[in-house]
């Protein structure tokens, strides 16, 4: 008679080196020195933070942590240190990172079960050295760390049936400048977000109603000078940064599917080039440069992800 399956409630860490097969293509000495260096400070910062390695397969590994908190600092320390390590080398690695809460099965040392496969698949939408997490990570330690979370919207990880919360961990937090608009261009910008994937989505749009709102009394007032000197109507450049920034911090909201925010915020740079290649036109197509370029990025990110 097969003994009864055991099951607990986790915290999964999983990591991979993004680009490992072009570096090792590139340099494979190198690359397995960079490696060795990187599966060292994983598990010195593993250890401390009380979680055990549960598998390494290649290039990447699985972690669990009886704590949620102590899993997103020991990812947050080991980006950091990885971060600090990179040099020049064209074999340096850098880690994406997914982490999620979720039940497993317990089978030896190993950890099967739909939380690992959630963890893994926050791992490879990842930016290289960057953190996702899930809806469950993310309410227990928003009000516990002091760094910001970037909502992502909500996301559908490859052979998933529904779309899931995602949040990505932003080093980097301080005052939002003007508008509120620090790093929204590239999607970096720290938010504290609401509880759930829902009340976020309502929270965003609140914020933009906010934002939108200070941008029509600004360029009103910059309206009011562009009539009382007579001059051409210049406003109408400072008129598409704004309507561009607010559509760029908008994109969570039309998010839908496996690769987020990021294409809506490549079509919206895209538009914001050529309307203000319209409003300056004299003759030449210059917004086909910058254009081409964010496409180009687009294509090598999703080659990227395929690849992995």
């Amino acid at each position: 008679m097969p003994s009864e399956i055991r099951r607990k409630l986790t915290t999964i860490l999983a990591a991979d080196a993004e680009g490992y097969s072009r570096s090792m293509a590139r340099d494979e000495v190198g690359t397995l020195a960079a490696l060795r260096l990187a599966r060292g400070v994983f598990a010195r910062l593993i250890a401390h933070h009380h979680g055990r390695i549960a598998n390494t397969a290649g290039d990447g590994l699985i972690a669990e942590f009886p704590s949620v908190v102590e899993a997103v600092q020991c990812a947050i320390e080991v980006q950091q240190d990885l971060g600090d390590r990179r040099g020049p080398s064209r074999s340096a690695l850098r880690f994406r990172i997914g982490i999620h809460l979720g039940d497993v099965i317990v089978e030896g040392d190993d950890l099967p079960g739909d939380g690992v496969n959630l963890a893994a698949r926050l791992q490879s939408m990842a930016d290289a050295g960057g953190i996702l997490i899930s809806q469950q990570v993310y309410d227990q330690v928003h009000a516990k760390l002091s760094v910001g979370f970037d909502y992502l919207g909500r996301r559908r990880p490859k052979n998933f049936a529904e779309d899931v919360p995602v949040y990505c961990v932003t080093l980097a937090t301080g005052a939002p400048g003007l508008f509120g608009w620090r790093k929204v261009v590239m999607g970096l910008q720290s938010r504290q977000p609401s509880p759930n994937g829902i009340q976020a989505d309502t929270e965003l749009r609140e914020s933009l109603r906010y934002r939108a709102q200070r941008a029509g009394v600004f360029l009103g007032a910059l309206l009011a000078i562009n009539l009382v000197t007579g001059m051409p109507l210049w406003v109408v450049y400072p008129a598409i940064i704004l309507a561009t920034l607010l559509l760029l911090q908008a994109a969570p909201l039309f998010a839908r599917g496996r690769f987020g925010a990021w294409p809506v915020r490549t079509i919206v740079l895209i538009g914001g080039f050529v309307a203000l290649n319209i409003a300056s036109w004299d003759g030449y197509p210059w917004s086909m440069w910058p254009s081409g370029g964010l496409i180009l990025i687009h294509a090598l990110r999703r080659l990227s992800d395929r690849s992995h």
